[in-house]
C-alpha cells in the first residue's frame, strides 16, 4: 500500500541467518500461502494485469535460496494484515550441503534464443533471467509494436507472448508474426491467466505452438526450450 511502512530485521543465532521482510501490504489467505511460490503465480487472477509483480520472481528467488541449502518462506494472518517473508541461510555454508533444485539445470544439449514481449517490464525480466539461468539466450521488449522489427534483428527460435497487452494483445502479435516469412519457423508461446477450452481455441487460432496457464513450471519451458535447442542443432554455422 502507498505510503505504508516496510521493517527489514536481520538476525543470526549461529546456525542461521535470518532476514525478515514485513510489510503492511494486501496480505495473503492461507491457501494463497500455499501457491505464491509458483511460477506466475498472482493473488488476483481475475484479470491479466489485476496486480504487479508475484509473476516470477518469488519462484527465482526460492530456487536461488535453496541453491544456497536455505529456505524462503511466507506468513500472513490474511487479507488486510500485511505479510512477511523470510530468507533463512546457513551460517557455514561449507557445512550444509547444497539441495540440487532439477527446475533449474542448464541444458546439455545446447541452447536456444528466447524473445520475450511483455509490457509489465518486471515479469519480462524475471523470466528473462530465468530463462538465462536455464542456459538460454534470451530479450525482452515491453511495447508489442516492436515485436516485429525484433524478431527480424533477434532471429529467435521461440516467443513468449504475454495475451493481456494493450493496445496490440499477444493474439494480434502472433498473427503479425505468421504473416510474415519467417514466422513458419517460429515457436509460439502463450501466456494467459486462461486455460478455458475457449482460450485454448483461441491460441491455436492465433498461431501458438504452446498455450501456458499461469502458473507454470519452469520444467514446462525448460522442456520447450529443450526441444527447439535439439532441433535447431542442425549442420553448419547459424546465420545472425
Amino acid at each position: 500500500m502507498r505510503g505504508s511502512q516496510i521493517d527489514v530485521t536481520l538476525s543470526n543465532d549461529g546456525q542461521w541467518i535470518e532476514m525478515a521482510v514485513v510489510d503492511q501490504g494486501i496480505g495473503l489467505t492461507k491457501e494463497q500461502q500455499n501457491w505464491i511460490f509458483d511460477l506466475f503465480a498472482q493473488v488476483d487472477t481475475t484479470l491479466e494485469r489485476s496486480r504487479g509483480g508475484l509473476g516470477i520472481g518469488l519462484t527465482l528467488s526460492r530456487t536461488i535460496v535453496e541453491m544456497h541449502g536455505g529456505q524462503l518462506l511466507v506468513a500472513s494472518e490474511g487479507l488486510g494484515h500485511g505479510s512477511k517473508f523470510t530468507i533463512r541461510l546457513p551460517w557455514r555454508i561449507a557445512e550444509w550441503p547444497v539441495r540440487p533444485v532439477a527446475t533449474i539445470q542448464p541444458l546439455e544439449s545446447g541452447s536456444c534464443r528466447a524473445l520475450i514481449v511483455d509490457d509489465n517490464a518486471d515479469s519480462a525480466d524475471t523470466l528473462a533471467m530465468l530463462l538465462e539461468l536455464l542456459g538460454h539466450e534470451a530479450r525482452c521488449i515491453y511495447d508489442p509494436h516492436e515485436a516485429l522489427d525484433e524478431v527480424a534483428a533477434f532471429a529467435p527460435d521461440v516467443v513468449f507472448l504475454d495475451i493481456g497487452m494493450p493496445g496490440l494483445n499477444g493474439y494480434d502479435v502472433a498473427r503479425l508474426l505468421r504473416a510474415r516469412p519467417e514466422g513458419a519457423n517460429l515457436h509460439l508461446v502463450a501466456l494467459t491467466g486462461w486455460g478455458q477450452p475457449e482460450d485454448r481455441r483461441r491460441t491455436t487460432e492465433a498461431g501458438f505452438d504452446h498455450h501456458l496457464v499461469k502458473p507454470t513450471d519452469a520444467e514446462t519451458i525448460q522442456r520447450i526450450c529443450g526441444e527447439l535447442a535439439q532441433r535447431t542443432r542442425a549442420p553448419g554455422p547459424r546465420a545472425d
